[in-house]
């Protein structure tokens, strides 16, 4: 997928690069500025409906987080009871993530920097995927998909950037920066269009629309896909 693999080298360069200390501070308790807040108190309500698609009770089940970040999710997941493949491609917010999670949990939990789709890492009951998406183009997803689904028994809960004028306008206007200057930007879709994309791309399943989350300058639908 060469399209997948160019975007997936861009993000882990910025995520690498630039973006590791706003993160880390982002998803701590550290003060921030009220635009952040407003970003921090979104993923938290999205990170938590995400959670609410799988079981209360997680023992005997394994499950990857795709993009694990600095590891909120994972964290959660392993104290459900489950056994956490978490992975992203920036090795330095998987240091993070190691770094914080609680000691009585890291049995239950490898931590892998490199591609979330890589088949090495296994069968899955569960996949969840909080904003690891939201750079890709709709035919990159459902490929995405189709390469996870032959791996998952139960569902993949994924985050994508909602096609809305607002989000449509600051996309448009991020393509008008030179490509060295630009930061990876979200590519807003529909679900409409991602469903038929995941279809073409021969994943037999069904993609629906959980919930859609706005908070200041975060705007993400959670969506929930069933072989």
């Amino acid at each position: 997928m060469p399209a997948y693999d160019a975007t997936r080298a861009r993000v882990e360069d910025y995520f690498d690069r630039t973006a590791t200390q706003v993160w880390e501070r982002l998803t701590s308790d550290a003060p921030v500025s009220r635009v952040r807040e407003t970003v921090r108190k979104g993923r938290d309500r999205m990170r938590a409906i995400m959670l609410d698609r799988m079981p209360a009770d997680l023992t005997g089940k394994r499950v990857l987080d795709a993009g694990c970040g600095t590891g909120l999710a994972t964290a959660e997941m392993a104290r459900r009871g489950a056994e956490v493949v978490a992975v992203d491609i920036s090795p330095s917010l998987v240091e993070i993530a190691e770094k914080r999670l609680d000691p009585g949990l890291r049995d239950r939990v490898t931590f892998a920097a490199g591609d979330m789709l890589d088949p090495a890492h296994g069968r899955f009951d569960h996949v969840l995927a909080m904003d690891s998406l939201i750079y890709y183009e709709a035919a990159d997803i459902g490929r995405a998909l189709a390469t996870l689904c032959p791996r998952v028994d139960g569902s993949v809960v994924f985050t994508v950037a909602p096609r809305t004028a607002f989000l449509m306008t600051f996309w448009g206007m991020g393509k008008l920066f030179p490509r060295s200057d630009r930061s990876p930007v979200m590519i807003p879709h529909a679900p409409e269009r991602l469903a038929r994309a995941t279809a073409e791309a021969g994943a037999p399943g069904r993609l629906t629309e959980v919930e859609r989350v706005t908070s200041g300058f975060y705007i993400s639908t959670c969506l929930e896909y069933r072989a």
